[in-house]
Protein backbone atom coordinates (compact mmCIF):
# COMPACT_ATOMS: atom_id res chain seq x y z
CA UNK A 1 0.00 0.00 0.00
CA UNK A 2 1.62 3.29 -0.42
CA UNK A 3 0.99 6.41 1.60
CA UNK A 4 -0.40 8.05 -1.15
CA UNK A 5 -3.66 5.99 -1.28
CA UNK A 6 -3.78 6.12 2.33
CA UNK A 7 -4.52 8.70 5.17
CA UNK A 8 -4.08 8.23 8.46
CA UNK A 9 -6.53 10.01 10.12
CA UNK A 10 -5.45 9.09 13.76
CA UNK A 11 -2.82 7.39 15.99
CA UNK A 12 -3.83 6.90 19.80
CA UNK A 13 -1.61 4.86 21.91
CA UNK A 14 -3.03 4.51 25.76
CA UNK A 15 -0.49 3.33 27.30
CA UNK A 16 -3.10 1.98 30.71
CA UNK A 17 -7.19 2.31 30.47
CA UNK A 18 -8.62 3.52 33.53
CA UNK A 19 -11.30 1.66 35.13
CA UNK A 20 -14.39 3.87 33.85
CA UNK A 21 -13.02 4.47 30.59
CA UNK A 22 -12.37 0.72 29.90
CA UNK A 23 -15.75 -0.50 31.39
CA UNK A 24 -17.15 2.34 28.93
CA UNK A 25 -15.29 0.86 26.17
CA UNK A 26 -16.33 -2.51 27.11
CA UNK A 27 -20.02 -2.16 26.88
CA UNK A 28 -20.05 -0.17 23.88
CA UNK A 29 -17.74 -2.51 21.38
CA UNK A 30 -18.49 -5.31 19.28
CA UNK A 31 -15.56 -7.49 19.90
CA UNK A 32 -13.01 -8.73 22.81
CA UNK A 33 -13.69 -5.77 25.77
CA UNK A 34 -11.07 -4.84 27.24
CA UNK A 35 -9.86 -4.30 30.55
CA UNK A 36 -8.84 -1.26 33.14
CA UNK A 37 -5.17 -1.65 32.98
CA UNK A 38 -4.68 -2.41 29.22
CA UNK A 39 -2.50 -0.83 26.91
CA UNK A 40 -4.98 0.27 23.96
CA UNK A 41 -4.45 1.12 20.50
CA UNK A 42 -6.72 3.60 18.42
CA UNK A 43 -6.17 3.84 14.21
CA UNK A 44 -8.58 5.92 12.34
CA UNK A 45 -8.34 5.85 8.41
CA UNK A 46 -9.43 6.70 5.15
CA UNK A 47 -10.28 5.07 2.69
CA UNK A 48 -12.59 3.52 5.28
CA UNK A 49 -12.27 -0.20 4.38
CA UNK A 50 -7.95 -0.26 4.99
CA UNK A 51 -9.46 -0.81 8.09
CA UNK A 52 -9.64 -4.12 6.72
CA UNK A 53 -6.13 -4.71 5.81
CA UNK A 54 -4.38 -3.10 8.68
CA UNK A 55 -6.81 -5.41 11.39
CA UNK A 56 -5.22 -8.27 9.01
CA UNK A 57 -1.63 -7.23 9.54
CA UNK A 58 -1.86 -6.04 13.13
CA UNK A 59 -3.44 -9.48 14.60
CA UNK A 60 -1.58 -11.90 12.71
CA UNK A 61 1.94 -9.42 13.77
CA UNK A 62 1.04 -9.34 18.03
CA UNK A 63 -0.63 -11.20 20.54
CA UNK A 64 -3.41 -8.20 20.68
CA UNK A 65 -7.18 -8.54 21.06
CA UNK A 66 -9.71 -6.24 18.89
CA UNK A 67 -12.67 -4.29 20.01
CA UNK A 68 -13.34 -2.53 17.44
CA UNK A 69 -13.49 -2.74 13.53
CA UNK A 70 -15.81 0.09 12.52
CA UNK A 71 -16.38 1.22 8.66
CA UNK A 72 -18.55 4.34 8.49
CA UNK A 73 -19.18 6.99 5.54
CA UNK A 74 -15.61 8.33 5.24
CA UNK A 75 -13.64 6.49 7.67
CA UNK A 76 -12.61 3.06 9.12
CA UNK A 77 -11.56 2.83 13.13
CA UNK A 78 -10.04 -0.20 14.66
CA UNK A 79 -8.99 -0.93 18.10
CA UNK A 80 -6.39 -3.41 19.58
CA UNK A 81 -5.43 -3.95 23.42
CA UNK A 82 -3.21 -6.05 25.61
CA UNK A 83 -1.78 -6.14 28.68
CA UNK A 84 1.47 -5.77 27.54
CA UNK A 85 2.18 -2.57 26.16
CA UNK A 86 4.98 -3.84 23.79
CA UNK A 87 2.75 -5.90 21.99
CA UNK A 88 0.16 -3.31 20.97
CA UNK A 89 3.58 -1.18 19.93
CA UNK A 90 4.18 -4.38 18.02
CA UNK A 91 1.04 -4.60 16.40
CA UNK A 92 1.06 -0.51 15.44
CA UNK A 93 4.90 -1.25 13.99
CA UNK A 94 3.21 -4.19 11.82
CA UNK A 95 0.47 -1.15 10.58
CA UNK A 96 3.39 1.36 9.46
CA UNK A 97 5.53 -1.38 8.05
CA UNK A 98 2.38 -2.40 6.20
CA UNK A 99 1.23 1.22 4.98
CA UNK A 100 4.91 2.75 5.00
CA UNK A 101 4.16 5.24 7.14
CA UNK A 102 5.02 6.62 10.63
CA UNK A 103 3.38 7.69 13.49
CA UNK A 104 4.41 11.60 12.37
CA UNK A 105 2.20 11.01 9.54
CA UNK A 106 -0.84 11.11 11.41
CA UNK A 107 -3.66 14.53 11.17
CA UNK A 108 -2.61 16.35 14.21
CA UNK A 109 -5.61 16.58 16.53
CA UNK A 110 -7.03 20.19 17.00
CA UNK A 111 -9.59 20.72 19.82
CA UNK A 112 -13.26 22.65 18.21
CA UNK A 113 -14.59 23.49 21.43
CA UNK A 114 -14.90 22.48 25.40
CA UNK A 115 -16.97 23.77 27.58
CA UNK A 116 -17.94 23.28 31.33
CA UNK A 117 -21.44 23.50 32.50
CA UNK A 118 -21.27 24.01 36.89
CA UNK A 119 -24.93 23.62 38.34
CA UNK A 120 -26.69 21.37 35.68
CA UNK A 121 -30.42 21.89 35.60
CA UNK A 122 -32.66 18.94 35.93
CA UNK A 123 -34.19 18.83 32.71
CA UNK A 124 -30.94 19.16 30.89
CA UNK A 125 -29.44 16.36 33.19
CA UNK A 126 -32.77 14.13 31.56
CA UNK A 127 -32.20 15.09 28.44
CA UNK A 128 -28.55 13.80 27.96
CA UNK A 129 -29.28 11.02 30.17
CA UNK A 130 -31.02 10.32 27.35
CA UNK A 131 -28.63 9.43 25.05
CA UNK A 132 -26.02 8.29 27.23
CA UNK A 133 -23.80 4.92 27.28
CA UNK A 134 -22.03 5.64 30.80
CA UNK A 135 -23.18 6.89 33.91
CA UNK A 136 -26.07 8.63 34.53
CA UNK A 137 -25.87 12.53 34.77
CA UNK A 138 -26.87 13.99 37.72
CA UNK A 139 -28.77 17.37 38.69
CA UNK A 140 -26.32 19.64 40.19
CA UNK A 141 -23.08 17.82 38.92
CA UNK A 142 -20.60 19.84 36.71
CA UNK A 143 -21.08 18.78 33.20
CA UNK A 144 -17.47 18.80 30.41
CA UNK A 145 -18.27 18.65 26.88
CA UNK A 146 -15.59 18.31 24.62
CA UNK A 147 -15.05 18.06 20.99
CA UNK A 148 -11.93 17.08 19.03
CA UNK A 149 -10.98 16.67 15.34
CA UNK A 150 -9.55 13.47 14.29
CA UNK A 151 -12.74 11.89 15.95
CA UNK A 152 -10.39 8.92 17.71
CA UNK A 153 -8.53 11.43 19.63
CA UNK A 154 -11.07 11.55 21.75
CA UNK A 155 -10.42 8.42 23.93
CA UNK A 156 -7.09 9.32 24.86
CA UNK A 157 -8.66 12.95 26.14
CA UNK A 158 -11.31 10.55 27.91
CA UNK A 159 -8.75 8.19 29.24
CA UNK A 160 -6.54 11.36 30.67
CA UNK A 161 -9.13 12.98 32.04
CA UNK A 162 -10.04 9.99 34.56
CA UNK A 163 -6.52 9.89 35.28
CA UNK A 164 -6.49 13.41 36.76
CA UNK A 165 -9.51 13.87 38.63
CA UNK A 166 -12.42 11.53 40.17
CA UNK A 167 -15.39 11.67 37.36
CA UNK A 168 -18.30 9.60 36.00
CA UNK A 169 -17.93 9.35 32.28
CA UNK A 170 -21.32 10.27 30.28
CA UNK A 171 -20.42 9.84 27.27
CA UNK A 172 -17.46 9.10 24.37
CA UNK A 173 -18.24 8.43 20.72
CA UNK A 174 -14.79 8.35 18.40
CA UNK A 175 -16.52 7.40 15.31
CA UNK A 176 -16.98 10.57 12.35
CA UNK A 177 -15.12 13.40 11.37
CA UNK A 178 -15.90 14.52 15.09
CA UNK A 179 -15.13 13.20 18.69
CA UNK A 180 -17.44 14.07 21.26
CA UNK A 181 -17.25 13.30 25.23
CA UNK A 182 -19.09 14.10 28.11
CA UNK A 183 -18.05 13.39 31.76
CA UNK A 184 -19.43 14.80 35.20
CA UNK A 185 -18.20 15.93 38.47
CA UNK A 186 -17.47 18.54 41.49
CA UNK A 187 -16.33 22.20 39.49
CA UNK A 188 -12.76 21.38 40.74
CA UNK A 189 -12.44 17.87 39.41
CA UNK A 190 -14.03 18.63 35.94
CA UNK A 191 -11.46 21.68 35.77
CA UNK A 192 -8.37 19.29 36.56
CA UNK A 193 -9.89 16.98 34.30
CA UNK A 194 -10.63 19.23 31.26
CA UNK A 195 -7.28 20.49 32.22
CA UNK A 196 -5.29 17.20 31.59
CA UNK A 197 -7.76 16.03 28.22
CA UNK A 198 -6.72 19.60 26.99
CA UNK A 199 -3.14 18.77 27.83
CA UNK A 200 -3.21 15.73 26.18
CA UNK A 201 -4.54 16.81 22.74
CA UNK A 202 -2.42 19.50 22.81
CA UNK A 203 0.73 17.32 23.24
CA UNK A 204 -0.06 14.99 20.55
CA UNK A 205 -0.24 17.89 17.98
CA UNK A 206 2.93 19.47 18.86
CA UNK A 207 4.43 15.91 18.77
Amino acid sequence: MSSSDFSMRAFVFIDSMQPEFAAYVGATVQGSPPVAGMAELWIEVAPANEAFRLMDVALKAANVSPATQFIEREFGLLELHSFSQSEVRAAADAIFQETGLSEDDRVRPTIASTQVITNVDPFQAQLINKMRRGSLLVPGQTLLIMEVEPAAYISLAANEAEKAANISQIYITNVGRFGRYYAAGTESEIEAARASAVAAIEASAAR
